[in-house]
């Protein structure tokens, strides 16, 4: 069986899970893409969430200071506003690939995800570009509007009989896929808006306290 014979039968089984008539079948050669692309993605997840747990230790550690929590933090000076500008570019990119491309169309939970995250790229960019900390706090309160709603959104994949926002018969429920076992669209969602509020944070909030504790550069 050749490997374009492989991406047709791969791509219908998806379409068979979401269970959704709404769906079309993209081409052999963007199905060959899609399932490499939805690793990748829960792969980054990873990075995205290693990238959390740093962020936050970082905070701290600008906080005190002083020892190896500040020399994290020191790792981590005028790259913040950066990092957080590329994982919203990525999950733009993914939310984009996924629904123009693979077809697999979004729900309303899903549309208030990207009225979150879709403004962040030009946010965090233009931050980053004028090395603007201030604009990390509207990126923090969008990045935790957008995860709370991923949030919601992941457990009501994982608990479909709980009553939900969503109109009976949407597409609230559909699983397009199920990466690496666990990662969802939502979860993706979830995992990149944790990244970019942490580091929102960490370039929104404080120096050390040998420089001075303030908001802003």
């Amino acid at each position: 069986m050749g490997s374009r014979t492989r991406c047709r039968w791969r791509h219908s089984r998806w379409s068979r899970s979401a269970r959704s008539s709404t769906t079309r079948s993209p081409g052999n050669a963007r199905g060959c893409v899609t399932e490499p692309l939805q690793n990748f993605y829960a792969l980054a997840s990873f990075v995205a969430l290693a990238l959390t747990a740093a962020a936050l230790l970082a905070l701290a550690g600008r906080r005190r200071g002083r020892g190896p929590l500040a020399r994290l933090a020191a790792a981590f000076d005028g790259l913040e506003l950066w990092a957080a500008f590329a994982l919203a570019v990525l999950a733009m990119f993914g939310s984009l690939w996924f629904s123009e491309v693979a077809g697999y169309s979004p729900c309303r939970l899903c549309w208030w995800q990207r009225i979150a995250m879709y403004p962040l790229v030009p946010l965090l960019g233009l931050a980053a570009l004028r090395h603007d900390r201030r604009a990390g706090l509207a990126g923090l309160v969008l990045a935790i509007a957008g995860g709370a709603v991923a949030a919601y959104h992941y457990q009501l994949e994982w608990f479909p009989e709980q009553a939900s926002i969503c109109a009976a018969g949407s597409l609230c429920h559909v699983i397009w896929f199920r990466a690496l076992g666990f990662a969802t669209i939502p979860y993706l969602a979830l995992s990149a808006f944790l990244a970019i509020g942490a580091l929102c944070a960490l370039a929104s909030f404080g120096r050390s306290r040998t420089q001075g504790y303030s908001i802003g550069t």
